[in-house]
């Protein structure tokens, strides 16, 4: 039952049979009664007052009503009470209502020459009605504990795919329908509880308390809507924001239009006002299914602290920005038509801003982006600091022009990181817009980061060199990342080169980073010092093709690594190296003397070392220098004792492999000759 069927019960049903008593009917069938806020169909209306009876037994039915401007239509309603006078010209009936598809309800009417009164209490739930013959196109009711699902026609006339799941209303409303003037429903209710969700999924809450003041008008075909009241505690989801409202007041106000049932609501004013955290006006048109056709937009929060939890956490969760933190206070004024951009103003104080894994900060991030269409117009943006993980960078200025619907900058800027520089240069980003989402392009040069620091800032084994290089243009679209150029990166007395990088969701779920990796003349002996691998000198080239990572974690790559005599340069290789490489490639080692003559020896002579893995779904198809069956040589001795180094699983599990080669890295491998 519904807070409108209430309505039409109290007062139609109420009407009808009152009229039939007063004329002493014993038994009518009416085809149709037309009231101010309903019509009902075939009614039957029945009274037995046998002689003498101080009261009789008053039947009422309706196989229809209809209450077209509310969106209510239902059928078969019966009541049933016994009919007695109350004194001073004054009817009193009292007794069960029923209707299909619900239990029954108790209907109290107290009917007199110039008031109607009646009550319909239910499940805890009362509405009390109120009529007065001085003003009888006003309909009074006073709402206690009433089920907020029983709006949810009066909602669907609004909202098509809206479903009311919960809550509970108290409050007072006047309904006027005046003969040739609009309906108008007018009053304040407070909610406590509501849950609600559309048909889509795309708008839901739950728990929210609702204080509110309501001006509903139906002039004609058109709607017009004034709320103005306050929200507390609860939670809700519209689109892809995620509001959780404190459990203080948050004071809003709505008006809306909406010319002809099936349009779209127009809002000329709205506001949001929760205190330092955020403040918000603007004005707005919807579709019918209350997607945004147009907005005018301003917020402004003196206190950020608490954005990220309150209103921003849906946003950020897809961004992969979960648990971004704010300090300090910033604006933003936007327009928008359809789905594009037309302007945008973003005004930061003093922010600080940090995200939640970790991953980045800046601090002191002061002045603004602005964004006008077509017109050019120029700002500015500052940061005092910042860090990446645990590097830390220096303060910088960037000069942005917006012009030609997009926002670039009016010149080079730098930032200082780990004893070198970046220099970003031709920045341009296009707003979403369309079927287009944002765009975003940039050159890039790296000079001469310290590598030693960087090893040192993400936990990295400790080994120096540098970091330089230049990516002509960096560009993002559609989720991906893409990098012109490529990076060197000079350690361990040669060079690593990356090249063909690229990122897929950069900043969503599972992030996905593509690259190649060229390894040019690397000193052997370094590299296996610093990785506590065991010791082997020789110069090291090799390629690692593909390299996939899903969320960060390794998925493909095909890779290879081998070593190139230089003159001059020694090619030896330890015990404990040798026993390494066995343990981590599933090999063995055999010598051309007796094999207990080699635990004599410290290190070997090698000709050659080569090893090769092909990674996909999970399983590493390893090679070596070359192949007979399922075996492969890694590495090819040379001089007495001559040792070889074969493997002996060409297939093996990369979650084994990698758990082995942690092993060796944290000194578990015991050296042992066999």
């Amino acid at each position: 039952m519904t807070i409108p069927r209430i309505l039409l019960l109290a007062a139609v049903l109420l009407a009808a049979g009152v009229q039939a008593a007063q004329a002493r009917t014993m038994s009518a069938r009416i085809e149709r009664v037309d009231a101010a806020v309903a019509v009902l169909e075939q009614v039957r209306v029945r009274l037995e007052w046998p002689d003498g009876a101080e009261a009789g037994t008053l039947r009422l039915e309706a196989g229809r009503v209809r209450a077209p401007d509310l969106g209510y239509e239902f059928r078969d309603l019966a009541w049933e009470c016994p009919l007695a006078r109350a004194g001073a010209g004054r009817w009193r009936c009292d007794g069960e209502l029923r209707r299909r598809g619900g239990g029954p309800l108790r209907l109290v009417v107290d009917l007199g020459p110039a008031t109607t009164d009646a009550v319909l209490a239910g499940g805890g739930a009362r509405i009390a009605l109120a009529r007065s013959a001085a003003t009888p196109d006003r309909t009074s009711l006073d709402l206690a504990r009433v089920p907020l699902a029983w709006a949810q026609a009066l909602v669907t006339q609004a909202w098509e795919g809206g479903r009311l799941a919960g809550g509970t209303l108290d409050g007072e409303l006047d309904i006027d329908v005046p003969e040739n003037g609009p309906l108008r429903i007018g009053g304040e209710l407070q909610v406590a509880g509501a849950a609600l969700d559309s048909a889509d999924g795309t708008v839901a809450a739950e728990g929210l308390g609702v204080r509110i003041a309501i001006d509903y008008r139906k002039v004609g075909d058109t709607d017009l809507v004034a709320l103005d009241g306050a929200l507390r505690g609860g939670e809700a989801l519209v689109g892809n924001a995620y509001l959780l409202l404190p459990d203080t007041p948050v004071p809003v106000r709505l008006d809306a239009m909406r010319e002809g049932a099936g349009a779209g609501w127009s809002l000329p004013h709205f506001e949001w006002r929760d205190g330092a955290t955020l403040q918000a006006s603007g004005s707005a048109r919807l579709d019918p299914d209350l997607g945004v056709r147009a907005l005018d937009l301003a917020l402004r929060s003196d206190d950020a602290s608490q954005l990220p939890s309150r209103y921003l956490s849906g946003w950020l969760a897809l961004s992969g920005l979960a648990g971004l933190e704010l300090e300090g206070g910033l604006g933003l004024a936007l327009r928008m038509e359809g789905e594009r951009l037309q302007s945008l103003t973003a005004e930061l104080r003093r922010l600080r801003l940090r995200d939640g894994a970790g991953r980045f900060g800046f601090e002191g991030l002061d002045g603004g982006l602005r964004f006008a269409g077509d017109t050019s117009v120029d700002s500015e943006l500052r940061w005092s600091g910042g860090a990446l993980r645990d590097v830390r960078f220096g303060p910088a200025r960037l000069p942005f022009r917006a012009a030609g619907g997009e926002l670039r900058m009016r010149g080079p800027f730098e930032v200082e990181l780990l004893g070198g520089r970046l220099r970003f240069d031709g920045f341009a980003l296009r707003p979403p817009g369309g079927d287009e989402g944002m765009r975003l392009q940039f050159g890039l040069a790296v000079e001469a980061l310290d590598v030693a620091r960087l090893a040192e800032a993400f936990g990295w084994p400790a080994f120096g060199g540098t970091l330089s290089g230049e990516i002509p243009q960096v560009r993002y679209a559609d989720q991906r990342l893409e990098f012109d150029g490529g990076l060197a990166v000079r350690v361990f007395g040669g060079a690593i080169a990356v090249s063909a990088l690229s990122m897929e969701r950069p900043f969503g779920v599972a992030p996905t980073l593509s690259a190649d990796l060229e390894l040019r003349d690397l000193d052997l002996l370094t590299v296996t010092r610093v990785f506590e691998f065991g010791s082997i000198s020789g110069r090291l080239f090799g390629h690692v093709d593909g390299l996939r990572l899903v969320d960060w974690q390794v998925s493909s790559f095909d890779a290879a690594l081998h070593t190139e005599r230089r003159r001059g340069v020694r090619q030896r290789i330890s015990q404990r190296a040798v026993q390494n490489i066995s343990s981590v490639g599933d090999a063995s080692f055999v010598g051309s003397l007796q094999d207990r003559l080699i635990g004599l020896f410290d290190d070997f002579r090698y000709a050659r070392i080569g090893i090769s893995c092909r990674l996909a779904n999970e399983v590493c198809r390893m090679g070596g220098l070359r192949s007979a069956g399922n075996t492969f040589t890694i590495v090819e001795g040379a001089g007495l004792p001559r040792l070889s180094v074969v493997g002996h699983n060409r297939d093996v599990d990369w979650p084994t492999l990698v758990e082995r080669v942690a092993a060796v890295a944290g000194g578990d491998v015991a050296p042992v000759v066999d």
